[in-house]
């Protein structure tokens, strides 16, 4: 027997008996002498195991299935390999029929089976197969099948990076370098699928250093392209940012024109989804430097727009001013009468954001004018509306009553905001002097 005795706070001990195999602890007082330990009695019936904390993955093939009975270690010949892919193909169709008739349970059993039989194909099948019932799983809200269909995907880009052991065709070997590039960019899809980001960049990352080690532009500028629409997919602008960055420079190194119209048009985008407006104004400049070199004058006027947009955004009034006049001037030959149109609605907002109340005046009822002459009814009962506003604004309260007026007949016609018109009017009339 033996006793151990450690002080836990003032008088009281704890004491812990070695009896017979077993632990025994109880409390006695300082002084005191402690009483006798009886041995507990040995169990009559054997214990029970503890339940397995961890159970196994369901992607394990721990037992033999029908549909492969000599398990996974055994090879297949290529007709057995035929015959078994053709039964997967099955029970993927019953794994969808269960799932269309709204019974996930029963749909995740058989896709389940379905992955931990296919590694008997190969990782390239496999991992074909774990993306596609991985997006199933993201959209079924399954959260632990996704993860469990993650965990494997990456134990696979684990095996595959190791070195092929000589005389070696299984998976435990590593992968053959010919299969190498094609299960990475399975990998990478399969990634996406189970909407894992982080993990899809990290395989392009490492296909994009052996394409610049190969020198392959090429395959450098596709997997570049994939990153940017991951990152920009995910709402990562600062990341997306700088892959098609890289990318225009790689345009501009190749002169190839088109590669920089393309990659221009995302920047701008990004900086402008990052709320980014000066930076994405300087890639509209470029831009339209290009289409006015090029000659394709007819995509001009909708550039300017967004230009004047990014401009304005960042408080350079003057020069988003004139981004929409030059805007509506080009439209007018191409007959771009959305265009035009919408150039002089954001060039009264903008006229009126900033208290320029008669140059708004101009704008406004040139394109009541133009509007009605266009037989543009909502157009042009939007524009009176905001020239009453702005004769209301003036105080000039017959000009201002004669626009809602017009508006008034033209809501009228489209039986559209006559509630609103017939209010102004009676409101700015009581306003006239008689």
């Amino acid at each position: 027997m033996v006793v151990r005795m450690s002080q836990i706070s003032g008088r009281w001990f704890w004491v812990s008996l070695l009896v017979g195999g077993s632990v025994v602890a109880g409390q006695v007082m300082c002084g005191a002498q402690a009483p006798a330990v009886q041995p507990s009695p040995q169990p009559t019936t054997p214990a029970k195991p503890l339940p397995d904390r961890f159970p196994p993955s369901p992607l394990e093939l721990t037992v033999p299935d029908p549909l492969l009975p000599g398990g996974l270690k055994r090879p297949l010949s290529e007709a057995e390999r035929q015959q078994l892919d053709q039964a997967l193909d099955a029970l993927n169709v019953q794994a969808t029929e269960k799932l269309q008739l709204n019974d996930p349970i029963a749909a995740f059993e058989i896709w389940n089976r379905e992955l931990r039989l296919r590694r008997a194909l190969g990782f390239l099948e496999e991992v074909t197969a774990l993306g596609r019932v991985g997006d199933q799983a993201w959209k079924q809200n399954l959260s632990e099948e996704v993860r469990v269909i993650t965990n494997r995907l990456k134990a696979i880009q684990t095996e595959a990076q190791k070195p092929v052991q000589a005389g070696s065709a299984s998976s435990s070997g590593g992968v053959q370098d010919a299969n190498r590039t094609a299960l990475r960019s399975a990998l990478g899809t399969a990634y996406q699928q189970v909407r894992s980001p982080g993990l899809a960049v990290t395989v392009y990352n490492s296909m994009l250093a052996d394409a610049r080690a190969a020198n392959d532009v090429p395959q450098e500028t596709s997997l570049l392209t994939t990153i940017g629409q991951l990152h920009l997919s995910w709402f990562d602008y600062p990341k997306a940012i700088a892959t098609y960055t890289e990318l225009l420079n790689l345009a501009k190194a190749r002169t190839d024109q088109q590669s920089v119209f393309v990659n221009l048009i995302q920047l701008a985008y990004v900086h402008e989804q990052a709320k980014q407006p000066a930076q994405a104004a300087t890639y509209q400049q470029q831009l339209l430097d290009l289409y006015q070199q090029n000659e394709q004058a007819q995509y001009i006027p909708a550039l300017k727009i967004k230009l004047a947009d990014n401009y304005a955004a960042s408080g350079r009034l003057d020069l988003a001013e004139q981004q929409y006049r030059e805007a509506f001037e080009l439209a007018q030959p191409f007959l771009q009468v959305a265009y035009a149109t919408d150039a002089l609605q954001k060039l009264g907002k903008l006229y009126r954001a900033n208290d320029r109340l008669d140059s708004a005046l101009q704008v406004y009822d040139y394109l009541a004018q133009a509007e009605q002459q266009a037989y543009n009814a909502y157009g042009a009962m939007d524009a009176l509306d905001q020239v009453g506003q702005i004769r209301l604004a003036q105080k000039a309260y017959p000009e201002a009553l004669a626009a809602f007026r017009q508006g008034l007949e033209v809501s009228k016609q489209l039986n559209y905001r006559t509630d609103y018109f017939n209010e102004q009017v009676q409101k700015v009339a009581q306003q006239v002097p008689r």
